[in-house]
């Protein structure tokens, strides 16, 4: 039994190695100015996922047979014998912990559907209004009083406070449009969700925790390229300023103006920089190089368990 428990470590343990290898390269790669902020959170994305799905150990299963010169880490398999010794113990610590970031979870995920189920929220169901489809994304307006967002996971839309278009004027609107279908067409509240979960179970690394915060800005900075784009980035500062208007207290809400700091200095540049689809290509290329290396190092390092097997 305790056997088959330290295997299990085992492989456990050379996964979150070699996918905090990745993240490490993640986070040079992306500290390197001249690719898009665009190919950036793609890289976070993945990086995320990297964590919560462990191709190595599939990919073993169908290798193992054929990896005869394989050597397991024998400093990683020791603590995984330790570990087994002890596992009802770890096991009800990582139960315990993933339990609370569960609840965690669902109580922001209860307390956003609260809000939009409140008194006011049901008051002005009857008068909110879907008006237009824009790349097939929903706009509706409603009369609750809340900052533009992105709704839904798989069928997004975005929701946007009855007023709005009095306060911020045509362009400005647009510029926040923009944003905000970005967010949607990418599926960025089902991305997230994906990553929330990740982190209930893999909660005491604390590499995974520090890519939700990654993951934020760059998703915000990448919904910002595309404003850019259409050329309508000042028209976005100025709607930022007034969704954080001090005289309009409900429009003080961090979604509106998180890492306003990076945002601000991006859209405000004189003459934003337009990264090359060659830094593209290489980051891309170098981060995919770094993760099939990983995935190849972690068959090696678990295919060796299969073969005493056999």
């Amino acid at each position: 039994m305790i056997e088959h428990i330290a295997r299990g470590v085992y492989y456990l343990e050379i996964h979150l190695l070699y996918a905090s290898i990745v993240w490490c390269a993640a986070w040079v790669l992306t500290s390197i100015r001249g690719a898009s902020a665009t190919a950036k959170y793609w890289i976070w994305v993945a990086a995320s996922l990297n964590f919560i799905l462990p191709l190595g150990a599939v990919i073993d299963k169908l290798w193992a047979a054929h990896l005869s010169w394989a050597r397991p880490i024998g400093l990683i398999g020791d603590v995984g014998l330790s570990v087994s010794r002890n596992a009802s113990v770890v096991a009800l610590v990582w139960f315990l912990g993933a339990t609370l970031m569960l609840a965690r979870l669902w109580l922001r995920i209860r307390s956003e559907r609260r809000i939009a189920e409140s008194p006011a929220a049901r008051e002005g169901a009857s008068e909110t209004r879907w008006t237009f489809l824009a790349h097939g994304v929903p706009i509706r307006f409603g009369s609750t009083r809340h900052v533009p967002a992105v709704g839904g996971l798989l069928r997004p839309y975005i929701s946007l406070p009855r007023g709005i278009d009095h306060l911020l004027s045509e362009h400005e609107l647009n510029a926040v449009l923009i944003h905000e279908l970005t967010h949607a067409r990418r599926r960025d509240n089902l991305i997230r969700l994906t990553y929330e979960l990740g982190l209930c179970v893999l909660w005491f690394h604390p590499f995974v925790w520090v890519t939700g915060s990654r993951l934020a800005l760059y998703r915000e900075l990448s919904c910002d390229e595309s404003v850019i784009r259409s050329a309508h980035g000042g028209e976005l500062v100025s709607a930022l300023a007034k969704l954080a208007d001090p005289a309009d207290p409900f429009l003080l809400r961090a979604s509106a103006v998180s890492f306003i700091g990076p945002r601000l200095a991006r859209l405000t540049a004189a003459m934003p920089e337009q990264a090359p689809l060659a830094a593209n290509i290489l980051l891309a290329v170098a981060f995919g190089a770094v993760v099939l290396a990983s995935v190849f190092e972690t068959v090696a390092h678990t295919a060796c368990c299969f073969i005493a097997k056999v």
